[in-house]
């Protein structure tokens, strides 16, 4: 079956739409996006050629807490009043008679994705430098925006609470025990630093979550906000480390995400952002291996996730033919996670 037929109710969602004032005019068409082995992305045409966005979870087993339109809608407004480069959000729907689960809709921001190592190949080197700049110009910008504009929430306890909340989602989500995720999961209960740094953080920071102005690979637009927060902003730095590619990377060159998109010549080393990073904030980044360490214990629980949905034939773009190279990512995050404690965060992710 076709997807689109599948998960929407077109006529129904038109209806709906209108009714919450975003102005469209019927009948409506959908595409699904391709990118992203997460919530499912539909771009929407009107009959006069009107382009939206809409976001649902995905099909099959979804972790708890995970997946959370509602918190995407909330974060989108929020950023968008702050003047940060989001897409524009219209309307968000929590009424699962529409179409069967919570959706959201934001605007289409037009520009380029690279997605692919040859997509990031054909930016050039002095376009793969102006990216690479940029994607940390925005990740400091996110993290100088006041965290109250959240309504209160606050980070304290973060880290703490992080750690108990992926180590959970491990018994959840395992295919299979894994060693190292579960001495990753030890090692971090016991060593979660003493400290509290606040920001509003995206749980999911990379390349391919980013539009970019073709012309001047410039961030255009930041999507993808379902697991962000009030947090420790050195988390986020770690996520978009572990997700960035270098050519000379091992198990990292294993892991089915993102797979050698930023390993083209022009595009910066894991240390010259981290520099980069910390100059800008002022930051200092005493438990940046705590929190990488964390960010492939996080990723390799995410990976198994779609482990889960892949084998049982719901994880939309892969077949149940790529489950044993979702193992493997599994298995090669968590032991980098354990070369990141044993060795730091620049050896250990390119070991």
């Amino acid at each position: 079956m076709d997807v689109v037929a599948e998960v929407l109710d077109l006529g129904a969602i038109n209806t709906w739409l209108t009714d919450a004032h975003v102005d469209v005019t019927g009948p409506l068409t959908a595409h699904l996006l391709a990118g992203g082995r997460s919530n499912l992305t539909f771009r929407l045409e009107d009959a006069v050629g009107r382009e939206l966005v809409l976001r649902r979870p995905p099909l099959g087993h979804v972790l708890p807490s995970a997946h959370d339109m509602a918190r995407e809608h909330r974060v989108l407004s929020m950023l968008h009043a702050a003047d940060f480069p989001v897409p524009t959000p219209r309307a968000l729907c929590e009424d699962p008679d529409v179409t069967g689960t919570t959706f959201l809709v934001m605007d289409y921001v037009d520009g380029q994705v690279v997605a692919t190592a040859t997509e990031a190949g054909a930016l050039g080197a002095p376009r793969a430098t102006d990216v690479s700049a940029s994607l940390v110009d925005t990740l400091v910008a996110l993290h100088t925006i006041d965290p109250a504009i959240a309504g209160g929430r606050t980070a304290e306890g973060y880290l703490q609470r992080q750690v108990a909340r992926w180590s959970e989602q491990w018994q959840l989500t395992q295919v299979k025990p894994v060693e190292d995720v579960d001495r990753l999961a030890t090692w971090l209960s016991a060593h979660v630093p003493d400290i509290t740094m606040s920001a509003l953080v995206h749980g999911d920071y990379r390349l391919d979550n980013a539009i970019l102005d073709p012309q001047t690979g410039r961030v255009r637009a930041v999507l993808d906000w379902e697991m962000s927060t009030v947090g420790d902003p050195i988390a986020d730095l770690a996520v978009m480390l572990v997700y960035w590619t270098q050519s000379d990377d091992g198990r990292r060159a294993h892991v089915p995400v993102a797979e050698h998109i930023t390993s083209a010549p022009g595009f910066w080393r894991r240390e010259q952002i981290i520099q980069a990073y910390a100059s800008a904030t002022g930051h200092a980044l005493e438990h940046l291996d705590f929190c990488v360490a964390l960010a492939c214990f996080k990723l390799a629980v995410i990976m198994e996730s779609i482990h889960m949905r892949a084998s049982k034939g719901q994880q939309r773009g892969v077949s149940a033919g790529d489950t044993k190279g979702l193992a493997t990512a599994t298995r090669m995050l968590a032991a980098m996670g354990v070369d990141v404690i044993e060795h730091g965060t620049v050896a250990g992710l390119s070991a």
